[in-house]
């Protein structure tokens, strides 16, 4: 069945590229609602932005999702993932600013913070989307691939000049609270020669580059976050976390088998757009408890938390 929080919670920080304080709380919502963010600072306009792939305009470095009256919201793919991750399907995400609270740079407190408010069920069945051929989005040397699959499955490959980032590459069934477990906690990385560049384009400006609290720093060979790696694959298991959120904008769980290799968030929203363009290649599948068994956020626990979170 669709679920939802039982009970709303809040979250205050900084937008990792817009570095402006902002508040976001996460409310219940009915079933069939969705996910949608509201922009409380602006009542001039329409503030309603649906959580959904039609609505997604920038990706640089981010996912932004923007309405018809331009209100927007940027950098929401932890956010997303944290509620794919733990099989939110409907909630309203309230926000006084322009990006979501970048926390550690992980989707791990937004996780920690839903599982101990718990979930509540709504009375009304899971739909999915069922890949039934391969689609496929490809720029240059970045491409990623939507497979059939009977669950979501998530393969990343990654190839970085810097050797302590280099090859990585994982393959991972995020049925059974595996995205809690494997995934949640790593960090958004960043190249120490990026830094400045990414900054001088208005971005990275809430990224705290002194304590490296909110995104792991690379320069060459080393790794200049405090405390080191949480996983010695962080990079590639981020660059998942990120595919799933942006995925999670759908509008409805995947079944099926996402395969990037050096994509990014506009590579995976385009793949999004090129299967809704290819009506034969998938199908909405109402879920009953065996197929949901097959979905993310099925019986996530605060025990599948790593003690970082």
């Amino acid at each position: 069945m669709q679920t939802t929080l039982k009970s709303h919670v809040t979250f205050t920080g900084v937008g990792l590229h817009s570095g402006k304080p902002v508040t976001m709380t996460v409310r219940p919502a009915s079933a069939e609602y969705g996910i949608w963010f509201q922009r409380t600072d602006i009542n001039d306009r329409d503030n309603m932005i649906p959580a959904r792939w039609d609505a997604v305009g920038f990706t640089t470095l981010c996912t932004q999702i923007e309405n018809a009256d331009g209100v927007t919201v940027a950098t929401i793919e932890h956010l997303m993932a944290a509620l794919a991750g733990c099989g939110i399907h409907n909630a309203l995400v309230e926000i006084d600013g322009p990006e979501v609270p970048a926390l550690d740079g992980s989707s791990a407190q937004y996780v920690r913070a839903f599982i101990n408010r718990g979930f509540q069920e709504l009375d009304a069945p899971v739909r999915a989307i069922e890949i039934l051929k391969p689609v496929t989005f490809r720029d240059g040397e970045a491409e990623a691939t939507l497979m059939p699959a009977q669950s979501l499955e998530i393969q990343f490959e990654i190839d970085f000049p810097d050797a302590a980032i280099g090859h990585q590459e994982k393959h991972l069934n995020m049925a059974n609270g595996s995205f809690v477990r494997e995934l949640c906690d790593s960090r958004t990385f960043c190249r120490k020669v990026d830094i400045d560049v990414m900054q001088e384009r208005g971005l990275a400006l809430g990224g705290d580059i002194v304590n490296k609290v909110n995104a792991v720093v690379f320069d060459g060979d080393q790794v200049l976050s405090r405390g080191g790696l949480r996983h010695s694959d962080e990079p590639v298991r981020h660059k998942m976390l990120d595919a799933l959120g942006d995925l999670y904008l759908a509008g409805a769980p995947i079944l099926g088998r996402y395969v990037g290799n050096r994509a990014g968030h506009a590579i995976t929203n385009k793949l999004l757009r090129a299967l809704f363009d290819t009506p034969d290649a998938f199908r909405m599948v109402t879920c009953d408890q065996a197929l949901s068994a097959h979905l993310p956020g099925v019986g996530v626990k605060v025990a599948d938390l790593r003690a970082v979170a």
